[in-house]
């Protein structure tokens, strides 16, 4: 079945502060999404992840498996369709993975203060894939910045407020492969939900399968975006610091483009003990309680584990349904 295509916002950030202000204010207000160009990240460096991303997920399944996430250490290799949605139910997904974290060295108090943070888990087979990751991590880590401080601005807040909540952030990433699903496959690569983060950056597959459902509409469609560009969208907790001024939206993937799919999006997270609440009055009809951070990451990854369901607290865990 065709999906159908559609072009969100294209913005330049190599225009002036004041015009990417006003194309921000546009795409995230009303559809949650934009597509980066001139976003200042070489394409040598965004290559050499996607290279590192490919031959890891190129290796046997026995290698890989030595490399295994574990529930007490939430960093590693994600076997194909192991873990499920956080809902009882759904399909396992149809991905593999490797997670990483904000690299932390285990001496750092702040492990002590929250059992999220740590060191990563690199694997020993792919002594290169170490730096490729942490170059365009780095990237992307200054990335974002700009973009909090653009939005910072939209929202008439403090922009130093703001980004003294990312110190020591429980930003992450993964790594994934799709297989190429068959025509008559119901299943997803990736179920319907929302990013319980603040902002996610995506170097886009050229073979696509990345779709989302725009605000009103019921329709599920599919994103084009130009070579070298980067895919970005708000999270909720963003939409939640916004007062529902920005749009946090539904988005999955399904790969039925006969080839595998590489991604690798980076996911931006305040620091564990921040709760997030909005910052300016919230639009009507705007009603979300408050977040906090390490407590609601911690149960999106706990549930995210075979045969666990929610606890009970009543946290928004992302999970849709179609």
């Amino acid at each position: 079945m065709n999906q159908q295509r559609v072009q969100v916002p294209i913005i330049d950030l190599t225009a002036a502060d004041q015009a990417v202000s006003i194309a921000l204010d546009h795409a995230f207000g009303e559809m949650g999404f934009a597509v980066l160009i001139g976003h200042g990240i070489s394409p040598n460096v965004i290559t050499a992840a996607r290279a590192a991303v490919v031959s890891y997920f190129e290796q046997s399944l026995d290698q890989k498996l030595q490399d295994r996430i574990t529930q007490e250490n939430y960093r590693g290799y994600i076997p194909l369709g192991f873990f499920s949605p956080n809902s009882a139910s759904q399909m396992p997904d149809r991905y593999e993975g490797y997670k990483l974290h904000l690299e932390v060295d285990a001496g750092d108090p702040i492990c002590a203060a929250c059992d999220l943070y740590g060191p990563n888990k690199w694997p020993l087979s792919q002594p290169d894939m170490r730096a490729a990751i942490l170059n365009y991590w780095r990237d992307c880590d200054a990335l974002t910045t700009r973009l909090l401080r653009l939005l910072a601005g939209i929202l008439q807040i403090d922009a130093t407020g703001l980004l003294d909540a990312f110190d020591k952030s429980l930003t992450n990433m993964t790594l994934l492969h799709y297989p190429p699903q068959d025509a008559n496959d119901s299943g997803v690569g990736i179920h319907a939900h929302k990013d319980t983060d603040a902002l996610t950056l995506l170097a886009p597959d050229p073979v696509g399968g990345l779709l989302i459902r725009p605000r009103d509409s019921d329709e599920w469609i599919a994103i084009d975006a130009p070579a070298n560009s980067l895919i970005v969208n708000i999270g909720d907790l963003l939409e939640l610091w916004s007062g529902g001024y920005f749009v946090s939206t539904p988005h999955k993937v399904i790969n039925r483009s006969g080839q595998a799919r590489f991604s690798f999006p980076y996911f931006a997270v305040p620091r564990f003990d921040i709760v997030v609440s909005p910052l300016i009055p919230p639009r009507p009809g705007f009603t979300r309680s408050a977040v906090p951070v390490g407590d609601v990451s911690r149960e999106v990854w706990r549930t995210n584990w075979p045969d666990t369901t929610p606890g009970g607290q009543g946290y928004d865990l992302g999970t849709l349904t179609d």
